[in-house]
């Protein structure tokens, strides 16, 4: 059996960095892993992927020689992979028993707005993979509740169009236990917040809650505020795993629920994921 994995998630992220954690700890429990890039847009690699999209095309050409945009290159670049997908399929090869990690573009709409990665998905399952996915969003969008929602709703869009096992991600939570020295945020990085538990599982009620932020108070928002809770009460799909790089038992729980999802090792007894205990992040002051 082969396996796949889509890590997707908007620019910043950390998706590149947590490929290349995924990677390292397959290869310290001596599994196979294979890092693939489907960002054609990509620089450059700690580890050189297996498969590479960039070998087949990639967005600077698009944008010189058709001169398009970044956004219009990116698109032309997925087409032209689907137009080409022999190509895919004989990069491939005969891996089996391994996973593929596959370090998705940041751009959101691709997996929200286009079919792209739906017909990816049904390329690999037709090849015998099991896919999954993970969606990694940023802790820096607990900082302000609307952005944190409108990454909640981009990712519940993201499920619904791909269709597949799934898991999100809370990545750079060592921001949010102080643990970072970011200068960019400051010695003790972001704010510390009390009851991450409540971004981690989304609390809805946390859009209509009184916060003190200008939009707050401006009643033309209250409507739609109103519905969105309601849709995420309705549709409680959404809830995420915190992720933290410098933490080994961190990592060792996204892989363990990645495990899960697709059922690692078909001749083996279906393992249950061990869950990171939460308490570290709970009640921050």
């Amino acid at each position: 059996m082969r396996y796949a994995v889509l890590v997707t998630g908007p620019a910043g992220a950390g998706k590149s960095t947590f490929c290349r954690s995924f990677l390292t700890h397959l290869q310290a429990s001596k599994r196979n892993g294979h890092l693939v890039n489907l960002d054609p847009a990509a620089e450059s690699f700690e580890y050189a992927p297996s498969i590479d999209i960039r070998d087949l095309i990639s967005l600077p050409d698009v944008m010189s020689e058709l001169g398009y945009g970044p956004n219009g290159g990116l698109i032309y670049c997925f087409e032209y992979l689907l137009e080409n997908m022999d190509w895919f399929e004989e990069e491939l090869g005969e891996y089996g028993d391994d996973y593929l990690i596959i370090d998705c573009p940041g751009q959101i709409e691709l997996y929200t707005h286009y079919p792209f990665f739906p017909t990816l998905v049904s390329n690999l399952n037709r090849l015998g993979f099991r896919t999954s996915a993970t969606y990694l969003l940023e802790s820096q969008f607990i900082e302000d509740k609307y952005k944190f929602f409108s990454g909640v709703l981009t990712a519940m869009s993201a499920m619904v169009n791909l269709e597949i096992p799934w898991i999100n991600v809370m990545s750079k939570m060592d921001l949010v236990s102080g643990k970072s020295e970011d200068p960019a945020r400051g010695r003790n990085g972001i704010r510390r917040k009390r009851n991450v538990a409540r971004y981690l599982e989304p609390d809805p009620h946390l859009l209509t809650s009184a916060g003190g932020e200008p939009s707050d108070n401006n009643p033309r928002f209250h409507s739609l505020n109103q519905a969105i809770v309601q849709l995420i009460e309705d549709h409680p799909l959404v809830s995420f795993l915190p992720l933290d790089l410098t933490s080994t038992d961190s990592l060792e729980t996204i892989v363990s629920h990645v495990d899960f999802i697709m059922q690692y090792g078909e001749d083996e007894e279906p393992k249950e994921p061990h869950d990171l205990d939460e308490g570290d992040f709970a009640d921050m002051e």
